[in-house]
């Protein structure tokens, strides 16, 4: 009789989700998070912040995985390759995973975007869609009425291409109600525009539920060191990864309230006809 085979050890549940629609704020706090971790007395260049933790979407994992090139624009093949992606990085032997994702917590072609098994906890980053929709068109290299249409899609998705599989966003209101309500995880639910107003504050918030106790010295520091000014000054001088191709530049103006002067006045009553409810659950009604 034949031994049983052993089962094979479950992942570990140590990701740590940094979730947001794309152009939310999820660059800014994970450069806050790269800055105040790393306890560096300079700033951390921005080039270096992927050592706090890779995405979801890195067609390099893919490829690894897949253990030959791949074909980013092949949904099907990309998602299938997606399981063993998160496994891994949760089988890395770390105690806690950082991973940036702009996918809605939902599934796509029957897989599981967010699994909970290997999931600890998320911070989600929220924006007012009015400014969101102008950041967008700018990395997306579309109109604002273009942009604003997109978010409204509940097939919203980005493309796959040389260096990212396919992100499965839908539209702003299915996604951040995906995130903020009824997951089975603890999420932190952080307002750009608050962290904006009282960095201080709302970064204590994201080092508490990470389950440190902030350093004042160190989190002034560490603020100071991810200011806007600071990360547009690295990107004139070096360049920053993270830029669309399509983009003059990532770090364009990084103030809330831009709509207010920048988007047309039809645009935003598209906006707030489509996404009311939760801009208002949100304070942004």
């Amino acid at each position: 009789m034949a031994a049983p085979r052993p089962r094979a050890k479950p992942a570990a549940k140590n990701i740590v989700w940094l979730a947001s629609y794309p152009k939310s704020g999820n660059t800014w706090t994970r450069i806050f998070l790269a800055n105040y971790l790393f306890d560096r007395k300079e700033p951390m260049p921005i080039n270096q912040v992927h050592r706090l933790g890779m995405g979801d979407s890195i067609a390099k994992a893919y490829a690894m995985v897949a253990g030959a090139p791949v074909n980013t624009a092949d949904h099907k093949a990309m998602l299938g390759l997606r399981p063993r992606v998160l496994r891994g990085i949760a089988g890395n032997g770390a105690d806690v995973n950082f991973v940036k994702t702009h996918n809605i917590r939902d599934f796509a072609m029957g897989t599981e975007l967010i699994p909970v098994p290997l999931t600890r906890s998320a911070v989600y980053i929220l924006r007012n869609p009015l400014d969101v929709v102008l950041s967008y068109a700018r990395h997306y290299d579309k109109t604002p009425a273009e942009a604003v249409a997109a978010i409204a899609r509940d097939d919203n998705t980005t493309a796959g291409d040389a260096t990212s599989v396919p992100q499965y966003l839908g539209n702003w209101s299915r996604h951040v109600k995906s995130w903020t309500e009824r997951a089975p995880f603890p999420v932190l639910v952080l307002r750009y525009e608050d962290l904006q107003d009282d960095p201080e504050t709302g970064f204590s918030r994201l080092l508490e539920h990470l389950g440190f106790t902030p350093d004042p010295e160190r989190l002034a520091r560490a603020i100071r060191f991810s200011a806007f000014d600071e990360v547009a000054r690295q990107e004139t001088d070096k360049g920053f990864i993270e830029k669309s191709p399509t983009a003059e530049r990532f770090f364009s103006r990084g103030t809330a309230g831009q709509w207010q002067s920048d988007l047309d006045p039809e645009l935003v009553e598209a906006v707030r006809k489509v996404h009311g409810p939760v801009m208002r659950a949100h304070g942004y009604l």
